[in-house]
């Protein structure tokens, strides 16, 4: 990862809102949240929200698709994974100390048949 890349996307997270934000669509996996959802967890204004996805949209940090009327916003797992090897690329005078394994969120199974 480049250091411009790595600085946008560590502004972009420099703020209580859209650290909560990111944090949630982490926590939601690959699947994502609709916006709406994501306001009412965080008992955000739907207009204060689409500025703070933006900017996380435009860090690299989240994506967003159509799904019906819903806009689904989810954590791009990749970026964030490069930027944790960055900030730890050289940690500890070069003695492996990074997370072991990057973040692969499980996939959601199906529900079984009760």
């Amino acid at each position: 990862m480049e250091k411009k890349i790595a600085v946008t996307a560590l502004a972009a997270l420099a703020q209580d809102n859209r650290l909560d934000v990111f944090r949630l669509l982490v926590q939601a996996g690959p699947e994502g949240m609709p916006a709406g959802a994501v306001a009412e967890a965080l008992d955000l204004a739907p207009n204060t929200l689409t500025f703070h996805f933006d900017r996380l949209r435009t860090a690299g940090l989240v994506t967003a698709r159509r799904e019906g009327r819903s806009i689904i916003y989810a954590a791009q797992f990749a970026q964030m994974n490069a930027l944790v090897a960055f900030l730890t690329e050289n940690c500890c005078g070069g003695v492996l100390c990074a997370p072991a394994a990057s973040c692969k969120p499980a996939r959601k199974r199906a529900k079984e048949p009760a």
